[in-house]
C-alpha cells in the first residue's frame, strides 16, 4: 500500500515538474514574442489600423460621422491590441520556436533591422503603387484578350434530331 502511494506522489511529482518545464519554455518563449512586438511597434500599427478602419467607413458613409465615437469603441474592442495580442502571441509562438524568436529580435533590435521596420510599410506602399501604375498602363492590353475571346456557342439543333 505503502509502494503504491509513494510511486503514485513521485508520478504527480514529476508530472508537475515536467508541466512547470514546459510552462517555462512557453513562458520564455511569449517573452520573446512580447519583446518582438515591442521592437516592431505591434500595438501602434495594429492602433494605426483600428484608425484606418474607423475613417474609411467614415470615408463611405459621411453620416456614420456622428458615431465615430461608438465605431471606434466598437472596433478598439473587436479588433484593437487588448483584443488580438494574445492571439497574435500564440499565432507567432506556433509559427516560431523560441531560438527563432530570439534571433529575429537579435536582427530588429539593430540599426539595420530598425530601419526595416519603418522601410518595409513604405515599401510595400510603394511596391503596391508601382503595380496599379502598370496595370493601368496596360489595361488596354488586358481589353484585347478579354474582347477577342468570344464565349463558346452552343451548337445548335436541327428540329427533329
Amino acid at each position: 500500500m505503502k509502494h503504491n502511494y509513494l510511486i503514485g506522489t513521485i508520478t504527480t511529482l514529476m508530472l508537475c515538474l515536467g508541466s512547470a518545464g514546459l510552462y517555462a519554455a512557453d513562458s520564455s518563449q511569449r517573452q520573446q514574442v512580447e519583446t518582438l512586438f515591442r521592437l516592431t511597434q505591434m500595438e501602434k500599427k495594429i492602433q494605426e489600423s483600428v484608425d484606418s478602419v474607423v475613417q474609411l467607413q467614415l470615408r463611405q458613409n459621411p453620416q456614420l460621422a456622428q458615431h465615430e465615437k461608438a465605431m471606434r469603441a466598437f472596433f478598439k474592442k473587436h479588433i484593437g491590441w487588448n483584443a488580438l495580442k494574445d492571439e497574435l502571441a500564440d499565432m507567432y509562438m506556433h509559427k516560431f520556436t523560441e531560438k527563432e524568436l530570439t534571433e529575429i529580435n537579435a536582427f530588429y533590435i539593430t540599426p539595420a533591422g530598425q530601419k526595416v521596420i519603418t522601410a518595409l510599410p513604405v515599401l510595400v506602399q510603394e511596391r503596391n503603387q508601382l503595380a496599379m501604375m502598370r496595370l493601368q498602363q496596360n489595361i488596354g492590353e488586358l481589353q484585347q484578350i478579354v474582347g477577342t475571346q468570344q464565349p463558346a456557342q452552343k451548337p445548335t439543333q436541327k428540329p427533329g434530331k
